[in-house]
């Protein structure tokens, strides 16, 4: 009864009980921000360096993301010292780039493994070719029960709008998830919750080589219903991907896999569609790359989700299109001819 009686009281008292910090000053780690303002005395946020922390401070938002978005500062804790993060943040919040995760790291002097630890971010680690939630885990050595996973179907730029988003929390522990999803919850974000901790951050890792896919298929000029045959067969390469690395009952057809996939696929938001498409009509990857402002994490996830399949004995054709395309610098118009054979 104690321990109900605890959560209960923690659950009613959110605002003066838990300390949130965030790692990360991008879209995604602004828009967590704005929402957790929604629900929070007070957000912890460490930015990425000291113009950007003063500017927040000045400005009220963000000077390179979500730039409509104003805060209230007297909200906000900034810093650009992880260590000061660590220290007045009960729960952590990951939303960097999984290529600067380490990097954003590097000066942590204080351990993480007393934390829950929250990964937002929809990369692999490059360095070491594993998800998030592993690297906590093995790495950082942090508790199962403590790492959860936030992901999708959902843009950081229709949160800055206040449309209506969803987002799905994961945890081994269902107490945590229902308090990180009292945590995000706001009247223009629903969230749902999971268990399924290594699927979600896997599967949001791959759907984002499928929106690279996606983006090629429309720059050379392929419709919709080609587009609809791609994203059907996207999400049955995901089903057997997710099967083999993660052999637990799910449903893909959930918005946490299917939703995901499908708006990162199909929205103008999208990153990753965005280098696809630039592919597409022309573009080489390394100019497209220097042409965004954003990191595209499908770019840097398929040299890696490639390896994993690869060492699964996995044929997966239209994963095999892209990493040609953005590694073996092979001609996006001959590799889609190829793959339309394949498809059905």
């Amino acid at each position: 009864m104690n321990e109900i009686f605890i959560f209960v009281f923690v659950m009613e008292n959110i605002s003066n009980n838990l300390r949130v910090g965030v790692l990360g000053s991008g879209s995604f780690g602004t828009a967590i921000v704005k929402i957790l303002s929604e629900n929070l005395s007070t957000v912890n946020w460490c930015v990425r360096d000291s113009y950007v922390k003063n500017f927040i401070q000045s400005e009220f938002r963000n000077p390179n993301y979500l730039t409509s978005v104003e805060f209230d500062t007297d909200k906000l804790f900034l810093t650009c010292n992880v260590d000061q993060l660590i220290e007045n943040s009960d729960i952590i919040i990951l939303v960097t780039p999984s290529i600067y995760l380490l990097d954003a790291l590097k000066d942590r002097t204080l351990p993480l493994k007393d934390k829950v630890v929250i990964t937002a971010i929809k990369g692999l680690l490059p360095q070491e070719f594993k998800i998030i939630g592993d690297y906590l885990r093995e790495d950082l050595e942090i508790p199962e029960e403590n790492i959860g996973v936030v992901s999708g179907p959902c843009h950081a730029e229709e949160i800055a709008l206040e449309r209506l988003s969803y987002l799905t929390v994961a945890f081994t522990d269902p107490k945590k998830t229902n308090i990180a999803k009292e945590l995000l919850t706001c009247d223009y974000v629903n969230v749902t919750s999971s268990e399924d901790i290594y699927g979600i951050e896997h599967a949001a890792v791959l759907k984002n080589s499928y929106a690279i896919a996606a983006g090629i298929a429309h720059g050379l000029g392929y419709g919709d219903n080609f587009q609809a045959v791609l994203m059907s067969n996207a999400i049955r390469e995901m089903k057997k991907y997710l099967k083999k690395v993660s052999p637990i009952k799910r449903n893909v057809r959930n918005s946490v896999y299917l939703g995901d996939l499908l708006v990162t696929g199909y929205s103008y938001f999208s990153r990753n569609r965005m280098l696809g498409n630039m592919i597409g009509k022309g573009y080489t990857v390394k100019s497209a790359l220097m042409e965004m402002n954003m990191v595209p994490e499908g770019y840097y996830a398929t040299n890696g989700i490639k390896k994993i399949a690869d060492s699964n004995d996995l044929k997966l054709p239209i994963l095999k299109t892209v990493y040609k395309i953005l590694y073996e610098g092979k001609t996006p118009k001959k590799q889609f001819r190829k793959l339309t054979h394949k498809l059905d």
